[in-house]
């Protein structure tokens, strides 16, 4: 079904409950817009990095570039997540090495950079454990469609190549809210290939890996130049991950998983005694499952310095405001 998401026509069965889910979608926002649903305002600026397509578009990364900015910018930024694919039921912070099993691969992806984050379905309880440690700004991470936790600004990750599919809502297309929504967000970056009118450019760097029993060995990609690989990926679009192993070099066997696989020691037995390469959203999974030959690629998101120095001014502004006493109006 997904690959018929991202050509010309949409699934013709999945037109009417597509039409059905977009008028469900703009009448839940519309009872937020009208108060009717109350949102939960924080004391502190609340930025939301989310997408409005399925899969992935490189929201992780991003939210980690941003709170790397934050911090040197001398602010004490907290990640509230979801925590999905994690067993945690109500609100809970994070500590170094936390379990994905338990609160999410991706928040604690996100806790291993040095960032401070919390899960929780309840966001707006999970946001309040981290002002409770002094945290001076809340990023949610993949709470574009979270109306419920009020926010000051609103970044938009488009994934560049694939970019809105047919354009049509699930399930007859790729996308959560319509394609207008993304234009309605204070900041869009596209990643992975040239940007739209209005977009930042991202891009993903990795050229090392990490070995996953030895943090402390690394090895540049090429370094594997013209030899086989078993590529894992249990993200929201493998084939991205491919892609850059073969531009390092790489002759790839690809192993794609879906989204947040729980790995098993069988998923990782591959028979020989070729090397296997994954991404480190999937290493924080398999610590305990991988050999002495297992990796994982470390991306870091790199955007131009203007694109930072314009949320570090529209903060400033919305902090002079009295921060989330007075959030963006839902429009």
């Amino acid at each position: 079904m997904q690959a018929r998401w991202y050509s010309a026509r949409p699934i013709w069965w999945a037109c009417p409950l597509a039409a059905l889910f977009a008028l469900l979608t703009s009448f839940r926002r519309l009872l937020y817009r009208r108060g009717r649903l109350q949102q939960v305002r924080l004391p502190v600026p609340v930025v939301v990095v989310g997408n409005i397509s399925v899969g992935g578009t490189g929201k992780t990364p991003l939210t980690i570039a941003v709170a790397k900015a934050l911090q040197a910018a001398g602010y004490r930024p907290g990640v509230v997540s979801r925590g999905y694919g994690g067993s945690q039921q109500t609100p809970a912070l994070l500590n170094q090495g936390a379990d994905p099993a338990r609160y999410g691969d991706e928040p604690c992806l996100i806790r291993d950079s040095g960032i401070e984050v919390a899960v929780g379905r309840d966001r707006p309880a999970a946001a309040w454990l981290l002002l409770a440690m002094g945290c001076d700004i809340i990023l949610a991470d993949d709470g574009l469609q979270h109306y419920r936790l009020a926010r000051d600004i609103e970044i938009c990750v488009i994934d560049g190549v694939r970019r809105f599919g047919n354009g049509w809502l699930l399930p007859a297309g790729p996308l959560r809210e319509p394609v207008s929504r993304a234009a309605a967000t204070d900041f869009r970056v596209c990643n992975g290939s040239e940007p739209g009118p209005g977009e930042w450019r991202m891009r993903l760097i990795g050229d090392q890996a990490v070995n996953i029993r030895m943090p402390t060995q690394r090895r540049a990609l090429t370094s594997w130049q013209g030899q086989s690989v078993h590529a894992v990926a249990g993200i929201g679009h493998p084939p991205r991950f491919f892609q850059m192993l073969r531009e390092a070099g790489m002759r790839v066997i690809e192993h794609a998983f879906p989204d947040h696989h729980r790995f098993q020691a069988a998923d990782l037995a591959f028979g020989d005694q070729l090397p296997v390469v994954m991404t480190a959203k999937d290493a924080v999974k398999c610590q305990a499952l991988a050999g002495g030959d297992c990796w994982y690629v470390p991306v870091q998101a790199d955007l131009e310095a203007a694109f930072f120095q314009q949320l570090l001014e529209r903060l400033s502004i919305v902090a002079g405001q009295a921060g989330a006493a007075s959030p963006r109006a839902l429009r």
